[in-house]
């Protein structure tokens, strides 16, 4: 028989998550199902709270107390990147290997930057907005129509605004 639970006990469970779709009951069960929570309805919980980010995969951090589940996106830099860009939602299954060829602009990139400031290792703020741009390097999109290692050195030259928001 396994232990009893702790009602006052915070659990944490971090898992990536398809935006706006429901994950399989199947890969859930084996995370939450000890915890004593009902996969399907936290499957459901997990779409509601990703409604936004339809069609990117996001993380998802579920705080479970007492048997209540609480859904947090936690988004990386790559999803707020997409997310910028407004793509439209594509079918996973039929359309693979993107190119994210869109434009973004520097307003954009500081408010991703602004998002990640709190989980990001850089001491600066010019190290945060370094960081979503090397992101959009790997993405594939410009940056106020230009290539993102230009603007990488623009920003180490101080021709853009990177002061602390």
């Amino acid at each position: 028989m396994p232990p009893k639970i702790d009602p006052n006990e915070i659990k944490i469970v971090i898992l990536k998550s398809v935006g706006g779709e429901i994950g399989a009951a199947t890969s859930l069960a084996p995370k939450i199902g000890p915890l004593g929570l009902n996969p399907k309805k936290t499957g459901e919980d997990i779409k509601k709270a990703t409604e936004d980010w339809k069609g990117i995969k996001v993380t998802v951090k579920l705080t479970i107390q007492n048997r209540q589940a609480e859904v947090e996106v936690v988004p990386s830099a790559s999803a707020l990147i997409i997310r910028e860009l407004k793509e439209p939602p594509r079918d996973r299954k039929k359309v693979k290997n993107v190119k994210h060829s869109g434009n973004i602009t520097w307003e954009q990139v500081r408010r991703c930057a602004e998002i990640m400031r709190d989980r990001s290792y850089a001491k600066t703020f010019a190290g945060n907005c370094k960081e979503i741009v090397g992101t959009a390097v790997s993405i594939g999109c410009k940056i106020e129509g230009k290539e993102p290692k230009a603007i990488l050195k623009m920003i180490d030259a101080g021709e853009l605004d990177v002061s602390e928001p």
